[in-house]
């Protein structure tokens, strides 16, 4: 048994005196306090070698029986009389709850003493909650166990409000810095707390205060969403124009490839003339420089005749001259010098 429920059941004893050796058919009230230990003392009584038995006794159930200095039944281990004929009740439960009666017999036999015990069971208040608000400035005291108990609610050390159920509210009528204490007690136990509430004419409650950080995180996760996705996008975009390109690139090289002739080394012709095919048979073979001689018509002199030429060949296309200095150079008619007029008419 602890201290408390000690000194707890021992001012709980309500006791009635009866003289030596008469016996007593007085009720005897005691009040003890749940998942307690106690004791039923038998008021005015010592033991001595003139008592030699004592029976305890719920309603009509044996449940101890100390015989000769010792314990000679025992219903469980919830029960044990001492040697001064007092009965302990361990861990006390609801079932514990009732009338007990003690009988004291002498070695003859007698009954030297009969004492009935009421034993009533309260439950020890828990220890009290405070909470408040400082938008509606409400303070409210709450306990969770108890039996028959009664709240009391003290304002810096004034007493302002009690109450006998669990739950105290108390509406404040400003903010202002003060100090709460709120008890809870019954008869077997007694607890109490105390709080210092500061608030502000403009404070924020909590609740407010809770969705304006839920929204804050909310609104981060979407903005780290929506760049971590623009990022993302912005990557693909960028390696699908690098593959447009590189594939851009290859047509255009691939095309390059095609228009270019494809030419076997040692192919080409050195002379374009012998390329050209060969004349009609019909046709003598003629020495450079010779024209044929159309009739009627009279040859110029050479001179004449080389300029003649020159006047009549074509200036040649940009497309044959770059044929032409493609092969080696033609040889070129020699130009005589022209003579004095006076000696072609000589001749």
């Amino acid at each position: 048994m602890n201290l408390a429920c000690k000194l707890l059941a021992s001012f709980l004893l309500i006791f009635f005196f009866s003289s030596k050796g008469a016996v007593s058919k007085k009720n005897i009230t005691i009040l003890g306090a749940l998942e307690c230990d106690i004791n039923l003392d038998i008021p005015a009584f010592q033991m001595s070698k003139h008592v030699e038995d004592i029976q305890w006794s719920k309603g009509k159930t044996k449940i101890a029986k100390f015989k000769n200095g010792s314990m000679t039944f025992q219903k469980d281990k919830t029960y044990e009389v001492l040697k001064n004929g007092t009965l302990k009740i361990k861990h006390l439960e609801r079932i514990h709850d009732g009338t007990y009666k003690v009988d004291a017999y002498d070695s003859d036999g007698k009954n030297v003493l009969e004492e009935t015990f009421h034993l009533s069971l309260l439950e020890m208040v828990s220890k009290p909650n405070i909470s408040w608000s400082c938008t509606n400035t409400t303070l409210t005291c709450e306990v969770t166990k108890g039996t028959d108990f009664e709240l009391k609610l003290y304002l810096n050390g004034r007493m302002i409000q009690k109450s006998s159920r669990k739950v105290l509210v108390y509406k404040r009528a400003s903010n202002q810095i003060a100090s709460f204490k709120c008890t809870a007690n019954n008869t077997v136990s007694e607890e109490s707390s105390s709080v210092v509430i500061r608030c502000t004419e403009k404070g924020l409650d909590i609740y407010l205060i809770s969705g304006i950080c839920g929204g804050g995180i909310i609104l981060f996760v979407f903005l780290a969403l929506l760049i971590f996705y623009i990022s993302k996008r912005k990557k693909q975009n960028s390696r699908r124009n690098d593959e447009e390109l590189e594939i851009r690139a290859h047509k255009v090289i691939s095309e390059e490839r095609g228009r270019k002739p494809h030419q076997i080394p040692g192919s080409t012709p050195l002379n374009p003339a012998a390329s050209q095919p060969p004349p009609p048979p019909s046709h003598r073979p003629q020495a450079p420089g010779h024209r044929p001689q159309v009739p009627g018509h009279r040859p110029l002199p050479p001179g004449h005749r080389v300029q003649h030429q020159q006047q009549k060949r074509p200036a040649p296309t940009p497309g044959t001259q770059a044929h032409q200095q493609k092969g080696p150079p033609l040889p070129r008619p020699r130009v005589q010098p022209k003579p004095p007029r006076g000696a072609t008419e000589n001749s």
